[in-house]
């Protein structure tokens, strides 16, 4: 489809790739966009392999399918790089966000010849500073919003203070850290 972006998340169940991908499409869609976010995984338990999708178009989106040739990836993870095949299907034209401290030889090395763009962001790092606990998938959701453009920084931000306002209404202490998080996850992605 025209006018289409696709995302495919790789994470571990329990770091939160399937919340920011359903918290991104929600904030898509705040914008005006027609969304699509949705996760795909086996058994449920922590640790596990887990899939997440969007799809963020300007107009109807008519594919009700995952995502196999996708515009960017994000991986949450990076210890999936050596046993999933993260780029597989990647468009040469799109981005891989992975969080991650390895360097730009390693990074290249295990993605199996993968020449499109690579960006990088420290979510441990920003989430532990922020919050006090690891939890990588706002600095994440920041990352893939700042490196696809899908909306711009201040829209996801005025969302995203909505958006947690509502789901920590009842333990509003760590909306300030998450707000946090994602301000700095904005700034500090990079292209290697």
């Amino acid at each position: 489809m025209e006018n289409m972006i696709e995302i495919r998340w790789h994470g571990r169940g329990g770091q939160g790739a399937k919340t920011a991908s359903l918290l991104l499409a929600d904030a898509a869609f705040n914008t005006g966009k027609y969304i699509q976010g949705f996760p795909e995984y086996g058994p449920e338990r922590m640790g596990a392999p887990i899939t997440a999708y969007n799809r963020i178009s300007e107009n109807p989106i008519t594919i009700h399918s995952n995502i196999y040739e996708p515009d960017y990836v994000v991986v949450v993870d990076d210890t999936l790089l050596e046993s999933v095949n993260v780029t597989s299907g990647l468009k040469e034209t799109g981005a891989i966000v992975i969080n991650t401290t390895k360097d730009s030889e390693y990074l290249r090395s295990v993605l199996k010849g993968y020449t499109g763009d690579i960006y990088t962001i420290d979510a441990r790092t920003i989430s532990e500073n922020a919050l006090g606990k690891y939890f990588p998938n706002v600095p994440m959701l920041a990352a893939i919003v700042k490196v696809s453009g899908v909306m711009s920084d201040e829209d996801l931000i005025k969302d995203m203070e909505g958006s947690f306002k509502h789901k920590f209404a009842k333990k509003p202490e760590v909306i300030e850290g998450n707000m946090k998080a994602l301000e700095i996850a904005l700034k500090e992605v990079k292209k290697i």
